[in-house]
């Protein structure tokens, strides 16, 4: 559903109530499952609304909304009574959202773990990797923690790298990629540098070594915008390897991007530790690199 806004200013949740038949309550929980859009950004209930905003609403059935704990194999690296740090899998999607409600990572943590952060339908769920892109990704446990982990993250205050193989030979061995990134207008599956509705995002990558026509490098983020390492490179016309949205049309194979999240570093929220951990590439990931060794 799609909405313009022609009044001078008035809170989501009151436009909302005004302009639908939703009830006070649906309303809140599709505003927390980020259901509710205004101009492609995510935005909360307290969120004032201005003429010519759009605003987009993505509804569920709520009979399909409860979501089900799932046995699952989970690469668990590290685990304590606040938080977990989980080794995602290639072509596992993280969470559920509306057609997908099952088969996804928050389905398998739920059997994993008596008890997780109240997320709406993203319980645990602190930062998000795309469906293809493996790696090291944080779980909260309690409220508290997500709150916490999240200020962290927004603060610059978790240190996140990424192995990519891009295509092409980068010419730098180290580069910033300071470009705003926003909804592509001509295809909402997918993100764009742009000035509209954008919001700041940085990227910095170090090559670790030149192929055949490809890369390796190393992504280090400031942001966290949705793809922001795949459009980042799509951007400066180094695309990920095997990427099936901004990359080239002919992938090395039927594995997903070439994108790893290799290390994850933060001081612990509630003991104040300095962990860190690191997770190998897959062994798909490693067989394509080796082909563009010969």
């Amino acid at each position: 559903m799609k909405i313009k806004v022609e009044e001078q200013k008035v809170r989501i949740d009151k436009f909302l109530a005004d302009k639908t038949d939703y009830s006070r309550s649906k309303i809140q929980k599709l505003i927390k499952d980020e259901l509710v859009l205004v101009n492609d950004e995510i935005i909360n209930a307290s969120f004032n609304v201005k003429e010519g905003d759009l605003v987009y609403v993505t509804d569920f059935k709520d009979e399909v909304i409860d979501i089900l704990p799932e046995k699952m194999d989970l690469d668990i690296v590290y685990e304590d009574e606040y938080l977990a740090v989980i080794n995602k899998q290639s072509n596992l999607v993280v969470h559920p959202a509306v057609g997908n409600w099952s088969h996804t990572l928050v389905n398998g943590l739920m059997y994993h773990f008596n008890k997780l952060s109240n997320n709406g339908i993203r319980p645990g769920i602190v930062h998000r990797l795309d469906k293809d892109t493996s790696g090291l990704m944080l779980v909260a446990k309690t409220d508290l923690v997500h709150e916490k982990l999240s200020n962290m993250i927004s603060k610059k205050e978790v240190e996140r790298k990424y192995i990519a193989l891009v295509h092409g030979i980068v010419k730098h061995e180290k580069g910033t990629i300071e470009a705003p990134i926003g909804r592509d207008f001509n295809n909402r599956q997918k993100y764009t540098v742009t000035d509209i509705n954008a919001k700041e995002s940085v990227t910095h990558f170090a090559t670790i070594n030149r192929l055949k026509e490809v890369t390796l490098i190393e992504c280090k983020l400031d942001t966290g915008r949705t793809h922001q390492i795949r459009v980042h490179m799509e951007y400066i016309d180094h695309p990920i390897v095997n990427d099936p949205v901004y990359g080239k049309k002919k992938n090395a194979s039927e594995f997903g991007q070439m994108l790893h999240s290799k290390s994850i570093k933060f001081n612990h929220p509630m003991t104040n530790e300095v962990l860190y951990f690191e997770a190998d590439v897959p062994k798909e990931f490693t067989d394509i690199l080796k082909g563009f060794e010969e």
